[in-house]
C-alpha cells in the first residue's frame, strides 16, 4: 500500500486557519523562491509544487502565499506514520507526508487489504483532520501510481490480474525513472505509454539505454521486486532559505545561519545523530550555486558549534554576487565514542557546556513551543 497525504503543507495551513479553507493557497516565499505545495483550490489555476511563485502569482492573482511551518508538518506526519505502524511493522516512510506499508500477514487482524486502505484512511482523517489517498497493489511502483489514481481523498486498488490492462495506456512520464530527459529520447522513438515500451523487446531496451532500458522495461511490464524497507540512514540534515530580497550583508546571512543551525541541531538531536562535515550553501542572484564545506574533528550536534562553523565558512566566502538564497547542512554522521582524556580539555568542556544549553532550549521548546526562547544573535540589533 502507498499512502499519500493530499496537498499536505496547503491542507495544514487550511485546517489550523479556517479563514483559508476553500481559497486557493500556495506555501512557500512570499515575494521569492518556488511553491512549496498548492492547495486543489490553486491547482485549478494551474499553481504546482516547485513552480516559481512569480509565476504562481500570475496564474492566480487571487493567491493566498502562506510562509511554511515545517516544524508543524513534522507534528502531522509522526502522528500518520503511527497510524501506519499500527496496522503493521513494516512502514517505510518516504517523504514528510507518503509512506509505503507491507500488508503481508494482516489480514486475519485488519481484513483485506481495500478494508486496510479504508480504515487508515479513515483514521488519518480522525486523527488529524486532514484526507490521504491509497494505492494498493501487488509492489511498491504499482501502488504509488494507484495512489494518485483517484486523489485527492480516494482509493484505488489494482489487483494482479489487471495490471496488464492499467499499464497499458499508461504515460512512460508516469514510471519512476522516466525524468523529462528520458522522456524526449523515448518520445522520439514514439514511445508514449507502458505498451509502447513493451512493443520492442528487453534486448532493445539493453543496448538503447543500458541498464536503465532495463529498468524501463520491467516496470513496463509491472514488476518491482524492491522490499518496504522499515528504516533507512539519512545521510544529512540541512536547511536553507529563499530571501526576499538578493543581498551582500553577511551580518544578515549570519543571522539566518543561526536559524538554520537552531534547527539543523534539533533535528540531528532528536534523531540521535551528529556529524562531522558542515556545509554552506549559497545561491546567487544568477541562479549560479556555490558550496563550501568544513570537516571537525568529532561529530556534533551542537548548535553553536554548527553555527560557528558556517559562520566562519561565510566569512572565508568573498560574495561575487548578490545572494538569494543560504542554507546550512550537516552531513557525514557518525557514532563513535569520543576519546578520553586524563588532560584538561578547554574545547570538549565548553562543547559539554553547549550541549547542555542546548538541551535545556530543547526542552522549553517541546513544553512551550517553538517560538518561547530565541537566541538574541537572531535579532537584528538595529530594529527597535
Amino acid at each position: 500500500m502507498h499512502l499519500d497525504m493530499d496537498a499536505f503543507f496547503a491542507s495544514v495551513e487550511q485546517r489550523d486557519n479556517p479563514a483559508l479553507r476553500g481559497l486557493p493557497v500556495a506555501v512557500g516565499g512570499e515575494h521569492r523562491g518556488v511553491v512549496s505545495a498548492a492547495s486543489y483550490e490553486a491547482r485549478r489555476f494551474g499553481v504546482r509544487s516547485a513552480m516559481p511563485m512569480a509565476q504562481a502569482r500570475r496564474l492566480c492573482p487571487q493567491l493566498v502565499v502562506v510562509r511554511g511551518h515545517m516544524s508543524r508538518y513534522g507534528e502531522v506526519s509522526r502522528q500518520v506514520m503511527a497510524l501506519l505502524r499500527e496496522v503493521s511493522p513494516l512502514v517505510e516512510q518516504v517523504s514528510v507526508d507518503e509512506a509505503y506499508v507491507d500488508l503481508t500477514g494482516t489480514a486475519r487482524l485488519f481484513g483485506p487489504p481495500p478494508q486496510v486502505g479504508e480504515l487508515l484512511r479513515a483514521r488519518v482523517r480522525e486523527v488529524t483532520g486532514l484526507t490521504c489517498s491509497v494505492g494498493i497493489a501487488p509492489n511498491k511502483f504499482l501502488a504509488k501510481i494507484a495512489s494518485d489514481a483517484n486523489k485527492p481523498d480516494g482509493m484505488f486498488v489494482l489487483e494482479p490480474e489487471d495490471v496488464a490492462e492499467f499499464l497499458r495506456d499508461l504515460p512512460v512520464g508516469r514510471i519512476p525513472g522516466v525524468g523529462p530527459r528520458t522522456g524526449e529520447e523515448l518520445a522520439r522513438l514514439g514511445v508514449r505509454t507502458a505498451g509502447d515500451v513493451l512493443a520492442r523487446g528487453p534486448e532493445f531496451w539493453a543496448r538503447r539505454l543500458g541498464e536503465r532500458g532495463e529498468g524501463l522495461y520491467a516496470r513496463a511490464r509491472g514488476e518491482d521486486r524492491s522490499p518496504v524497507v522499515p528504516y533507512h540512514e539519512p545521510k544529512s540534515s540541512s536547511a536553507e532559505t529563499t530571501l526576499d530580497r538578493d543581498t551582500t550583508d553577511k551580518a544578515l546571512l549570519g543571522r539566518w545561519l543561526l536559524a538554520h543551525a537552531e534547527r539543523v541541531g534539533r533535528d540531528l538531536r532528536r534523531g540521535g545523530l551528529a556529524g562531522r562535515t558542515v556545509t554552506l550553501k549559497i545561491k546567487y542572484s544568477d541562479f549560479a550555486l556555490h558550496t563550501k564545506s568544513r570537516t571537525l574533528a568529532e561529530p556534533t550536534d551542537v548548535t553553536a558549534l554548527i553555527f560557528e562553523t558556517g559562520r566562519t565558512l561565510l566569512r572565508e566566502t568573498r560574495l561575487e554576487r548578490p545572494v538569494r538564497l543560504i542554507g546550512l547542512g550537516v552531513s557525514n554522521f557518525g557514532h563513535g565514542q569520543r576519546q578520553l582524556s586524563l588532560l584538561p580539555d578547554p574545547d570538549r568542556d565548553r562543547a559539554e557546556e553547549l550541549a547542555r544549553l542546548d538541551r535545556a532550549l530543547d526542552a522549553i521548546r517541546d513544553k512551550f513551543g517553538k517560538s518561547a526562547v530565541a537566541r538574541g544573535l537572531l535579532f537584528d540589533p538595529a530594529e527597535k
